[in-house]
């Protein structure tokens, strides 16, 4: 059994923050009986109401898309930049799975199912995260060392990475490299950098765990397969298989 609310949301008819609203105006019927309590647990199958209108099961959806840099992984902008969702005309309510920089492109999932996006993006799961760095500045191998046993900033703290160079240009002055990491920090991988006295011109995330987007175009999507859903929410309650 669930809260009367979080069913709500997740059917897809509004917020969880309205859902609650609209039970304790008395709006909602369970059964044919009035809730207006707060917390109430019912059952998925329970004859849900608002207003009279019963409310259905909305079916889960899964998508990928190669963000594109220059638009934002919002559903609305203040300031009426493209978003996201701007490149997947659906009529489902979709949101994106954590986000990603205006300037930085790549691997990003939408979906309308919240317990998927917790296992995706909460620390405890330790998904693994992979971007190609393009940096000014070359990592030293303290540097390297530093990322991988864990930076400490006085900032934050940041778990150990993966580091995998690919090339180094001492005359620009320049490197490019994989870097792996296993939380989802704000702006985590530039404040590293930062933190290392290097600066990121450009930041593409190629895998979020198994799945990549090397087959779209930058602003293509596709949905997600049953199997790869399977997997993800598996590797995500294996603790990522770091």
């Amino acid at each position: 059994m669930e809260r009367l609310q979080k069913i709500i949301a997740q059917s897809g008819y509004c917020s969880r923050r309205k859902a609650e609203d609209l039970i304790l105006q008395g709006r909602v019927k369970v059964n044919g009986k009035t809730v207006d309590i707060l917390g109430t647990k019912v059952r998925p199958q329970d004859d849900i109401q608002i207003d009279g209108k019963r409310i259905e099961k909305e079916e889960k959806i899964y998508y990928v898309i190669n963000k594109p840099k220059g638009c934002v992984t919002t559903s609305k902008d203040q300031f009426n930049r493209k978003t996201v969702l701007d490149y997947i005309p659906v009529k489902e309510r979709i949101y994106p799975v954590g986000r990603l920089d205006y300037d930085t492109s790549g691997v990003l999932f939408l979906t309308n199912d919240g317990q998927f996006t917790n296992q995706m993006i909460h620390p405890r799961y330790h998904l693994p995260k992979t971007y190609l760095v393009n940096l000014q500045g070359l990592l030293s191998e303290q540097d390297i060392r530093n990322l991988r046993k864990g930076l400490h900033t006085k900032e934050a703290d940041y778990q150990p990475c993966r580091v995998h160079m690919l090339e180094t240009d001492p005359i620009l002055h320049r490197c490019r490299f994989e870097l792996t990491i296993y939380e989802g920090k704000n702006h985590q991988v530039k404040k590293m950098m930062e933190a290392l006295g290097h600066r990121v011109l450009r930041l593409h995330r190629t895998r979020f765990g198994f799945i990549s987007a090397d087959d779209l175009k930058p602003g293509e999507y596709r949905r997600l397969k049953p199997f790869e859903v399977k997997k993800l929410k598996n590797l995500s309650m294996q603790g990522g298989s770091k």
